[in-house]
């Protein structure tokens, strides 16, 4: 099965759009103020308003509380959410639309992502922060993975066979198809669905 596609850290519309023509399935809106790829909740609103009907909007959250993620999902009509950091919410009417993120380190990191309630994303666990390093971890881990995962971290033009070889549900792309945080290089894009697509 070909792999799902999503682009994280959106913070224009064209951008946005240029996503929607390559066939990406999903675009990413990073809520966390720290991040490079902040975007405000406004903003997010008013790109996801324009969107194709089918292009799923996912907001991504840090520590955030359970309300918070309910009221931002519905003002920035999300249809899922991606929860980092050590306070998840993931009760209730998050179960069923969260993916959850897992910054793999080890055989246990791997271990606990394996036994996550959600869809896990499996990002690298390099430095203090929450995604967007640019890097990634040891795909050698992922043998014997035997459940469906979002693979990220470092995914470029330069290794996007090596990651499509792990057969991922989905791949989230980010630094890997930047000009700098937050603004995406068309040309890379098109050149990495190109060969997503082959």
């Amino acid at each position: 099965m070909k792999a799902k596609v999503k682009i994280c850290g959106i913070t224009s519309l064209k951008d946005a759009f240029v996503a929607a023509d390559l066939g990406a399935d999903a675009v990413g809106f990073v809520f966390y103020k720290e991040s490079k790829r902040y975007i405000s909740y406004a903003d997010a609103r008013m790109i996801a308003e324009k969107l194709p009907p089918f292009m799923l909007k996912v907001g991504v959250f840090v520590n955030t509380s359970m309300r918070d993620v309910l009221a931002s999902r519905e003002f920035c009509m999300l249809d899922r959410v991606q929860l980092h950091g050590d306070s998840c919410p993931l009760t209730g009417v998050l179960q069923g639309i969260s993916i959850v993120a897992y910054r793999i380190r080890n055989e246990k990191d791997i271990e606990e992502a394996r036994q996550s309630l959600s869809v896990p994303l499996l990002d690298s666990g390099i430095g203090n922060g929450y995604g967007g390093t640019g890097k990634t971890f040891n795909w050698g881990l992922l043998e014997d993975f035997d459940r469906p995962y979002i693979l990220a971290g470092g995914i470029s033009i330069e290794n996007i066979d090596e990651a499509l070889a792990l057969n991922p549900y989905a791949i989230d792309l980010a630094s890997g198809i930047e000009k700098f945080p937050g603004v995406k290089d068309h040309d890379k894009m098109r050149a990495l669905f190109g060969r997503i697509n082959r």
